[in-house]
Parts: structure tokens; sequence; C-alpha cells
């Protein structure tokens, strides 16, 4: 049995540890309240009487928020009834809060109330709300942008005396993946694939660089390897940083001769010459189009194209699809198609594709098919 003294003390350090709580609690600069039962506040905090008014104990909990009836979802009776820890966010004079509602126990631990924690999230719904509508406005131009990288892609169809089809497929809205054939003069016709680092937005705009830059150069140059000295130069004039960067396979079509002259610089998916059981890789090396170096110079490569060859370029999108594996489509896949499926090679492709990758695209891909009609 505990002596007098010793209770006394101990009346004394419950006293002090009661005052230490209620101290801590009148500090906080969130709203904190008690409620019984029967849904009266029992005990509000500094910051709470301060922000609505010293009357607002002993009054409803719901009337002390300028309610006129009780919540739809009262968490303060479901943390009564169920002794759950139970949140919420309310609305409250125009601001948002982040409501905690505890269960208060006795010393029998009986539930015989609970407690509210009032969290000010204004600032932070404020700054949600404000992204969302910054987010709206970016998808909104960011598909006007695909829109517009979609309709400056060549025609499919005939041009002179070629024949173009493709399938273009983006891994995110934008694609840093881009081809182009265009007349040249009355006798060549260009044409060219390219591959942009990266993907995106950044991707996508230096993808109208390459379209751009190499239709006005068409006008002076009518050579696959000085297009591409002069278009290393005057992408080293945009003053990238070394990580930017991007591959291209460019070639000219005379239709007088029918000889396809083609550069490569750095694109490492070697377009497919064939027709029928023939086939013939257009093999050729060169540097990317890259800033770190000074001056460019490529080997120019030639071949003889007659009615019914065809030409497939592609990007790595293709070769470097994965399997569950990790094992990549390879260009072996690539010749494999086209052995195999020459007539509809490019449906086949995607399909093959997809179904390698398990449906994951995680790069932008192009699949280009040329064939000489006439």
């Amino acid at each position: 049995m505990l002596k007098k003294s010793d209770v006394e003390t101990k009346k004394r350090e419950f006293a002090d540890y009661w005052l230490l709580n209620y101290h801590v609690l009148e500090g906080m600069a969130d709203w904190v309240r008690v409620i019984n039962k029967e849904g009266t506040i029992i005990y509000a905090n500094k910051a709470m009487k301060e922000e609505l008014g010293e009357d607002i104990i002993g009054i409803k909990c719901y009337k002390a928020l300028c309610n006129k009836e009780r919540c739809k979802f009262c968490i303060t009776q479901r943390s009564i009834a169920t002794g759950e820890t139970i949140q919420k966010e309310e609305k409250i004079n125009g601001n948002y809060y982040s409501v905690k509602s505890s269960p208060v126990r006795n010393a029998d631990g009986e539930i015989i109330g609970s407690v509210e924690v009032f969290r000010n999230v204004t600032r932070e719904r404020k700054l949600e709300l404000e992204l969302i509508g910054k987010n709206r406005k970016m998808n909104k131009d960011l598909q006007f942008a695909k829109r517009i990288q979609e309709r400056i892609l060549p025609r499919k169809g005939m041009k002179q005396s070629l024949k173009l089809d493709y399938i273009y497929k983006p891994s995110e809205m934008l694609s840093g993946d881009m081809f182009d054939m265009y007349s040249i003069d009355d006798e060549n016709i260009g044409i060219y694939i390219s591959d942009v680092a990266g993907n995106g937005v950044a991707a996508s705009m230096m993808t109208m660089f390459i379209r751009q830059t190499m239709r006005v150069m068409k006008e002076d140059i009518n050579n696959p390897s000085k297009t591409l000295t002069e278009l290393h130069k005057r992408f080293r004039s945009l003053d990238f940083e070394v990580e930017n960067y991007f591959t291209i396979f460019y070639g000219i079509y005379n239709k007088k001769t029918q000889r396809f002259k083609y550069v490569n610089a750095g694109h490492n998916c070697i377009p497919i010459k064939y027709n029928n059981d023939r086939l013939e890789l257009l093999e050729n090396k060169g540097y990317p189009i890259i800033s770190v170096l000074d001056e460019i110079h490529y080997e120019e490569k030639e071949v003889d194209l007659n009615i019914g060859d065809k030409i497939l370029f592609y990007t790595d999108g293709i070769t470097e699809a994965k399997d569950y594996s990790g094992k990549e489509f390879g260009l072996e896949g690539v010749i494999d198609i086209v052995k195999n499926n020459p007539e509809d090679i490019l449906n086949v492709m995607e399909d093959k594709i997809i179904n390698y990758s398990w449906g994951e695209q995680s790069d932008d891909f192009a699949i280009v098919l040329l064939e000489v009609i006439e």
C-alpha cells in the first residue's frame, strides 16, 4: 500500500503531466478539439478558438464549422463507434483542412469521445490544382505538337517512279524518329531516316531541325555526302551538349540512271534492299551528327535499283525491342521477316515487335518501305 506522501507525489506528477499536455495542445498551430459522445465540443485549443471564436465550446461539432446539419460522413461518430482513427478533407471558410479523428478513452479503456486535429493544407491543394491546370495545358500543347509532327511526315503513295509506305509509332506522345522523301529536281529524289538520341519533347524538336535543314539544303546540294557534312556543320552551330546527337541514313535516287547513292551518319539500322529471294544490306559507316567533332566527311556508296526492288528503312526501336528474357530482336529478326513476309512486311513487322516485346514499347520506332515502280 502506498504511503500518503507517495500518493501526493503521484498526484503532483499526474497534474504536471496533464499540464504539460495542455500546454502542448495550446501551443499547436494545428486546430485541436475534443468532442464527447453527444457530438458536443468540450475542448478546443487556442489556435482553433482564435480562428472560430471563444464560444465554440459547448456547441455541436458541425455548428462550429458553420454547418446547419451533421456531416454526411462524420468521422467523429465513426471513430467513437469503432475505435478507428479516421481521416478526411474538409473545406472551412475557403480553406482546405486535413482532419484526423482519434478515439479518446478513460482509465477503464472505454471510449468517451474523440479528439480531432485540423491541419491547414490550403497551400498544398492550391499548388495541386495549379499543377493539374498546367498539366492539362501541357497535355493540350503536346497533342497539338503530336498532330504537327504527324502532319509533316511525307505522304504515302507514289512520288514520280517510287512508292512510299510506312508505320510511325512514338513510345510517348512525341517521337525522336523522323524520315522524309522529297523531290530534289526533275531527276533526283532524296530520302532519309533519322533517330535522335532520347525521346519526348526535346527529341521531337530536334526532328523539326533535321527536316527543315534537309529540305532547305536540297536546293543547293545534290550530293549525299556533302549534304550530311553541311548538316553536321549547321548542327554544331546550335552549340548543344554532347549528349544531344542523332543518326541519319540519307540517299538520293536518280530515276534516269536508276542509281541510288547513299551515306550513313552512325545509323546502326542497316537498310535492306530486296526483291523476291534477292536480299542485300546497304552497309556503310560514318560518325553520327554530334557536336564534339569539328568536321565530318562521309563515304558515299551506290547501288542499282530495278523495277520491283524495295528498300526497308527502320530505327533501333525495332532491333532493340526486347523479349521477357532481355534478348533483343536484332537485325536477324528483321531479315527473317523480310525473307518470309515480302508482301505485307510493315504490318507483319509491327505485329512481331508488339508480340516479341509483350506489348511494351520502350523506344520510338519507324518502319519505311520504298519500292521502285517504274
